[in-house]
């Protein structure tokens, strides 16, 4: 079977496209989150912080302008078809559209060498995340990620003795301790199980999922549930200054692990949850 010719030209203007969408103009479901939360917030500092949110959704949106000034790190899944004759470096050429995006959409350099802090002056390189998948196409998804709430995250290795309770608690602990520093109302990813590695790569994973979306599994769907409420009785609040509504979305995925280890990955991210995709 004769296989599918794509070009890199193709790739390229594509992953400029989303990058621009997801830093300009957030998803409708993560907004349709914001405006259920400011008609349950109580307090009034608490709305007042969500309808600033909004304004400066609208305004982005508009006026094609990032809509935070930290404009992120950007991580890619990619499924990459198995009947698609690729002559390309994909990871190259991701990076060369998000550097045409970075150039046209005047994004602030968010990338650095952390021994040197050299600034690599274009937002790359991303981080990118292949695999294949049956089909003739090239499906990607991005999302980017601002320093406040990566910085808030953490991985943990349990004990399996620590149980669901142990995971429920340490998610609890870290979104205590990220307090207003991760920029609230946040959306939680979780990454469950297999290892170290894979535990992160999974709660990403959680996060590219469509914000507010329940995972297929009744057991993890449970615990995105139960974690959204405990999270929302913390009084964090917007913005930190207390409120009723601290998190959006709790997104969770698992895989099987080691038999003496609980592998536990809580990514944090902002209201600002910027992400796109597309298909090629």
């Amino acid at each position: 079977m004769k296989k599918r010719k794509i070009s890199e030209a193709l790739v390229t203007s594509t992953v400029k496209k989303i990058a621009l969408k997801a830093s300009f103009d957030l998803e409708p479901e993560l907004e349709k989150l914001l405006r259920q939360a400011l008609r349950k917030e109580k307090s009034p500092d608490g709305k007042t912080v969500l309808k600033i949110i909004l304004e400066n959704i609208a305004l982005a949106r508009r006026k094609k302008i990032p809509i935070c000034q930290d404009t992120g790190l950007s991580v890619f899944f990619v499924e990459l078809g198995r009947e698609i004759d690729l002559d390309f470096d994909m990871v190259a050429t991701i990076n060369q559209g998000l550097r045409e995006a970075t150039k046209e959409g005047y994004l602030r350099r968010s990338v650095a060498d952390h021994i040197t802090r050299e600034n690599t002056g274009d937002n790359t390189p991303a981080i990118v995340h292949i695999k294949l998948a049956p089909g003739a196409k090239i499906k990607l998804n991005l999302i980017i990620k601002g320093g406040g709430a990566e910085n808030k995250s953490l991985v943990r290795m349990m004990s399996p003795a620590e149980g669901l309770a142990g995971i429920k608690k340490t998610v609890l602990d870290a979104v205590k301790n990220a307090g207003g520093q991760a920029c609230p109302p946040i959306i939680v990813g979780l990454g469950i199980g297999g290892d170290l590695e894979l535990s992160a790569i999974l709660a990403k994973q959680a996060l590219a999922r469509k914000t507010g979306s329940k995972n297929k599994d009744r057991d993890l769907a449970k615990l995105e549930s139960d974690l959204l409420k405990d999270i929302n009785k913390l009084g964090i609040g917007p913005s930190g200054l207390g409120g009723k509504i601290t998190c959006l979305a709790v997104q969770a995925e698992k895989a099987p692990g080691h038999i003496a280890s609980l592998a536990l990955a809580v990514n944090l991210q902002c209201w600002a949850h910027r992400g796109a995709r597309a298909v090629i």
